[in-house]
């Protein structure tokens, strides 16, 4: 049994990996800044805070494999994507770690974005550990894209950057790649893992919006900049790796069918 580390357990990518490693027969530990205080499955939940630094030896004993999907997109990237990654590396070069398995996000190399160039700062600091190590990397989720278009959802109009080129993915499929990898042989950098389709964040507010049978007018909205020119001309796609095989229309669909059933089901439910 493959004894495995899942930092940042509670994100999006790591609780989509949390029952595919058990599953698949690891026995799980899993991190987080805030655990849940209820618990399902067979699940070993540490507390634990990479900027601060508490509790990360004890978190990485008798640990073969460590899987990083602990970031901060919107918080302090520098002091948890890379000085925590730092830090954890250390750490688990010290606790004879023998595999770190580190997910990354395509087209970091050439998007001049501050959270990008992080990302890419730790991906150095794995390659260059003593640790063998596995670099995944994956287009934006589907998750991610539907969370940016329900915050201008109430909006009489919707200033989008409608031209940017964007290859969202499952993370269901990220996560699936990720448990292939998670053995105790590195594997390095692999292919990347990119959705079945490439889209411009106009095509997907349409879609959006015709699901949620919204009539709100889209507008295109430019945003200047060396940051969004990379992602006009699709620097965050990899079309040569169409690893995906549910589409944005496919997952949204689903979505939002589920989030009306629970809508209903609590209107229907007794007070």
């Amino acid at each position: 049994m493959i004894r495995t580390l899942v930092t940042g357990a509670t994100g999006t990518l790591g609780t989509a990996l949390r029952p595919r490693l058990t599953a698949g027969g690891h026995a799980v530990r899993a991190t987080s800044r805030s655990p849940p205080k209820e618990t399902k499955g067979n699940l070993d939940w540490v507390e634990l805070d990479l900027i601060e630094g508490t509790r990360i030896r004890s978190a990485l004993e008798n640990i073969d494999v460590v899987i990083h999907t602990a970031t901060a997109p919107q918080g302090d990237t520098a002091a948890v994507d890379v000085q925590g990654t730092k830090r954890l590396l250390k750490a688990a070069e010290a606790a004879d770690v023998e595999h770190f398995l580190y997910p990354s996000i395509v087209g970091i190399d050439d998007i001049p974005f501050s959270y990008y160039e992080h990302k890419a700062v730790a991906e150095k600091a794995v390659e260059e550990s003593n640790i063998p190590a596995t670099i995944v990397r994956a287009t934006q989720f589907y998750s991610f894209i539907a969370e940016l278009l329900d915050s201008v959802a109430k909006l009489p109009v919707w200033p989008l950057p409608t031209n940017v080129q964007i290859q969202p993915v499952d993370v269901d499929t990220v996560a699936d790649v990720i448990v292939d990898h998670a053995t105790l042989t590195a594997s390095g950098r692999t292919d990347p893992v990119g959705g079945p389709e490439i889209h411009s964040v106009g095509e997907l507010a349409q879609t959006y919006r015709a699901a949620r049978g919204l009539r709100r007018p889209i507008i295109r909205f430019p945003i200047p900049g060396k940051t969004m020119t990379a992602f006009r001309t699709g620097q965050a796609t990899c079309p040569d790796h169409r690893v995906g095989r549910v589409t944005w229309e496919e997952w949204f669909a689903e979505r939002y069918a589920s989030e009306v059933d629970e809508t209903s089901s609590r209107v229907q439910s007794p007070t």
